[in-house]
């Protein structure tokens, strides 16, 4: 009987070491763990997202989502992320020919999206907002009022879901100024060839510094920014989804989110766990 606590607590410490290293051992069958691990780098998609996802002078990757992606790639024994820059449009293309290993860049969870990519679990939680002068002069305060006032202009990214929910707002073409990333979007507005920007209400950092402002469109729908993998590669976004939960879970997401980031809704962003939360379509 004395060896009995000895027994027990071998078990204990056996059930650990195995529960701690089943996501690695389990991901080192796959063909993107294989991949990356070869390659000793995971190729990421971004593009210029401050204070989401940026590339910086020396062409290191930085930003909320960046932190957040490398935490949850060294829980699974993967490799930390190597920035590739890529055009907004060009992303999801880009992924499914292999040009990159995922894209944590800032993409936003839609229906369309979801048709062509996996989707992690969501990472941000935010709503559309127009980007105008100070005062806004021209009084924008969304989308429906731009697709009622013939007169009115608004940038958007293109390729963005901003551009495709404006269209489906019933924006005509016409209206719409397409640019390829947020500093184009913000000059666009300064140099007076469009009355707003429509990007997420977080997408630029400091607005005032800059020199526009901020309205949020309250009627948009809550938005969430996920990390999109190929569609062959689910069972790594699924392990992948697995550490996301334990950052949640053990306050390193919020940490990150609200501390750091200065991000003010983490409310929102702890009822949004599954992209069906934010896109019924997903999976």
């Amino acid at each position: 009987m004395r060896g009995a606590p000895k027994f027990s607590l071998l078990v204990l410490l056996l059930a650990m070491s195995f529960d701690r290293s089943l996501p690695t051992c389990a991901q080192a069958e796959t063909a993107l763990m294989a991949s990356m691990r070869k390659a000793g780098e995971a190729k990421a998609a971004l593009n210029s997202l401050a204070p989401l996802a940026l590339v910086s002078p020396n062409g290191e990757p930085k930003g909320y989502l960046v932190e957040v992606t490398n935490l949850a790639l060294e829980g699974m024994g993967a490799p930390k992320l190597s920035a590739v820059l890529t055009s907004w449009d060009s992303m999801i293309p880009g992924l499914q020919a292999r040009h990159f290993d995922f894209v944590p860049a800032g993409l936003l969870i839609t229906e369309a999206r979801c048709k062509v990519v996996a989707f992690s679990a969501p990472i941000t939680a935010q709503q559309d907002a127009m980007f105008v002068l100070p005062g806004n002069p021209k009084h924008v305060i969304g989308y429906a009022q731009v697709a009622q006032s013939p007169d009115l202009k608004l940038a958007v990214t293109t390729g963005s879901a901003q551009e495709a929910y404006a269209v489906k707002q019933g924006i005509k073409s016409d209206q719409l100024v397409r640019v390829p990333d947020i500093q184009a979007g913000i000059a666009t507005v300064l140099g007076g060839r469009a009355n707003a920007f429509a990007v997420g209400q977080f997408s630029v950092p400091k607005p005032r510094e800059k020199g526009i402002e901020v309205v949020v469109d309250t009627q948009t729908p809550v938005r969430s920014v996920g990390i999109a993998f190929r569609k062959e590669d689910a069972d790594f976004r699924d392990a992948f989804n697995n550490q996301l939960q334990l950052l949640r879970s053990n306050g390193a997401m919020k940490e990150l989110y609200v501390v750091k980031y200065g991000f003010p809704n983490w409310d929102v962003l702890a009822k949004v766990t599954r992209t069906k939360d934010v896109e019924p379509a997903c999976d």
